[in-house]
């Protein structure tokens, strides 16, 4: 179990991911990475991990994303996931106990401020893990700090919430059942923290990586039917912590989520537009 300080800068992250949100988080894994493994296969490409590798998946949760970087590295190269989450590694670390072949290992550690090693990666991935941290600059750093020379960087990151109508819809459906909710800010650790392109070239560049690339991906994410949706909506995200503080709201919100569910319903279940951005940079000499 990770312990954080009172003055770690991490310290309500660490708290939130091992809390609530890392149970619900690897109570729905199926759900979840079948939701994002569009996304995530997209980063992946632009990760491009080859044979012999060692590579670091940054926020890797459940796992997902690490067990398809140990696949691609082969048996001469080495799957690193790191994540703050003890709920989310639980899951992880028995979806390898049960695959021996898998060569995909699990480390609890903050990517911030945790030792990660210096120069022993070729590469780091993230798939929505690296928007939380209180300290972006100083967390890129250290990332850095464990890619080789030649290393490279590639991490997937919501664009704004305006763009990403999976998340956007659902919260104005229910917004007439639900007290105001208050404004969002942009740069606080987030789901939303690096929506701003060119804050995260700054950041990134702050950090000491050039080369830096960010280009939008749009998709289609969803598939569960509406009863899912509507189950997961309720669980994660802005609205799910909006209706953890109004409970009694759950069944008018509920009613308004199957309507608006029921209109991007299509053979694959419940599909919606989710936009992104693909980034990749490699460390500064």
């Amino acid at each position: 179990m990770i312990h954080a300080s009172a003055t770690s800068d991490n310290a309500a992250q660490i708290e939130y991911w091992n809390a609530a949100a890392g149970e619900t988080w690897a109570r729905f894994q199926d759900r979840l990475d079948h939701q994002l493994r569009p996304i995530g296969d997209e980063a992946l490409r632009a990760l491009d991990a080859k044979p012999g590798e060692a590579v670091i998946d940054i926020g890797c949760g459940c796992g997902e994303t690490t067990f398809v970087l140990a696949d691609a590295v082969g048996p001469g190269g080495r799957a690193t996931g790191v994540d703050v989450s003890e709920p989310m590694l639980a899951v992880a670390r028995a979806r390898a106990g049960s695959e021996p072949s898998s060569r995909a290992t699990f480390l609890a550690a903050d990517a911030q401020t945790g030792e990660l090693g210096q120069r022993v990666y070729d590469a780091a991935f993230s798939r929505f893990g690296v928007m939380f941290f209180a300290d972006p600059i100083a967390a890129f750093a250290n990332i850095k700090a464990a890619l080789k020379p030649n290393g490279r960087l590639a991490f997937v990151c919501w664009r704004p919430l305006a763009d990403n109508i999976w998340m956007r819809a659902p919260m104005e459906a229910a917004a007439a059942h639900l007290p105001p909710q208050p404004p969002m800010n942009p740069t606080a650790p987030g789901p939303f923290a690096f929506a701003d392109s060119d804050r995260l070239r700054g950041l990134l560049a702050a950090a000491g990586f050039e080369d830096i690339d960010i280009a939008p991906f749009d998709v289609m994410i969803g598939g569960g039917d509406i009863a899912q949706t509507t189950e997961l909506a309720f669980r994660v995200g802005p609205l799910g912590a909006a209706l953890r503080e109004s409970p009694q709201s759950v069944d008018a919100v509920g009613n308004a989520l199957r309507a608006l569910y029921q209109k991007h319903l299509t053979k694959e279940g419940v599909l919606m537009p989710a936009a992104v951005w693909i980034v990749r940079a490699r460390p500064g000499r």
